[in-house]
């Protein structure tokens, strides 16, 4: 009697399960409300491959103001991933510069936007209001626009035109960890400067120094301890002013001159790196709070070797693959522009082995 009350127990419960997996099975939508199929909706428009060029593919060209320095080197990674998937040919360009130079991007961007061939741009927005005539060019021919990685609020129709990039907000992560690292270290007293140079015209930049600077200020006021230390980011809080065309030097001399300096922060792949090069030559490797920005060689050699202590990535994978996806959207599906915070990923000694397998950073 047991053994078949057990059988009988067995049979319910497999019946059971069979039941649940129907249940799970079930639900499935075949057709929208509106009665077409989603295999008929999600095919592309016959025109998108002939939109303005009508040459029978989609041509974007993406344009950055320093190509010559593996910051944007993702970037266009990530712009020729999105081209694979849509079919559409990507132009990678940029200035050649290691530092930040507008003034050759937007000569590229001015051939660009004369090329019959391109049927969308992607750029960008590093030096405020020096863009509006590109914009004003290309929508006059119907090409689209989209920015990506800095962000020019003034920009022509700005509501419009989409943004990828990380907040410069975003630094405070940067600036915590900075006076947390200094306060960790048992220092009690000391300078933190924050050095950078205004002379670029890159007003992220400047927005990222201000947002790290007051990051720093809060932490070490809230652990009671903002009147032992010294926290320099120059007189508008937008960088102590620094030679970016002799960088290692210019950070040496200006280390040397304060001569109790306990943690620096730096803001962009310029100054960065050579961060890395002077607190080497300064012979503070493991002993001194260094945080920057961006994930390139030189961070994360820097951060395993312990002259770099953390260093911010704005995950710039998605600063290429987006604005390439966005205007796609827009030219097949007239979806309106959409921005994309790409935010911060701190990296510190702990992390970096993890970092750019997949050429995100």
């Amino acid at each position: 009697m047991r053994r078949i009350l057990l059988h009988a127990a067995a049979s319910v419960a497999a019946l059971s399960l069979g039941v649940s997996y129907a249940a799970a099975q079930s639900g499935s939508v075949e057709k929208a409300v509106g009665g077409y199929s989603f295999e008929d909706a999600a095919k592309e428009a016959p025109g998108t491959k002939d939109f303005h060029s009508a040459d029978g593919h989609l041509t974007f060209g993406i344009v950055t103001h320093t190509a010559g320095n593996g910051f944007f080197d993702p970037v266009y990674v990530g712009a020729t991933v999105a081209g694979n998937m849509i079919g559409a040919k990507i132009l990678l360009l940029g200035s050649e510069s290691p530092v930040d130079d507008p003034a050759r991007e937007i000569e590229i961007l001015n051939q660009i936007v004369q090329d019959p061939t391109i049927d969308g741009i992607i750029m960008t927005t590093p030096q405020v209001g020096a863009y509006n005539d590109i914009v004003k060019a290309a929508e006059a021919k119907g090409i689209p626009v989209a920015t990506t990685n800095s962000f020019d609020g003034t920009l022509l129709n700005r509501s419009g035109i989409s943004h990828t990039g990380q907040d410069a907000s975003a630094a405070a992560i940067g600036g915590e960890a900075l006076a947390k690292c200094v306060l960790d270290s048992g220092k009690t007293s000391g300078s933190i400067l924050l050095p950078s140079s205004t002379a670029m015209g890159n007003i992220e930049v400047n927005n990222r120094v201000t947002s790290a600077f007051n990051a720093i200020v809060k932490t070490l006021k809230d652990a009671g301890k903002l009147e032992s230390f010294k926290v320099d980011a120059g007189p508008e809080n937008v960088g102590i002013d620094t030679n970016p065309n002799d960088p290692v030097n210019a950070l040496v001399s200006l280390f040397e001159s304060r001569g109790d300096v306990v943690g620096a922060f730096t803001a962009n792949n310029v100054f960065t790196p050579p961060l890395v090069k002077a607190v080497a030559q300064m012979g503070w490797t493991g002993k001194f709070c260094a945080f920057g920005f961006d994930l390139g060689p030189a961070q994360q050699e820097g951060i395993a070797a312990g002259n770099l202590t953390g260093s911010l990535g704005q995950q710039p994978f998605l600063q290429g693959f987006w604005p390439v996806m966005q205007l796609y959207l827009q030219i097949d599906r007239g979806i309106a522009a959409a921005n994309l915070d790409t935010r911060a990923q701190l990296v510190t000694k702990a992390t970096v082995a993890n970092v750019g397998k997949r050429f995100e950073n």
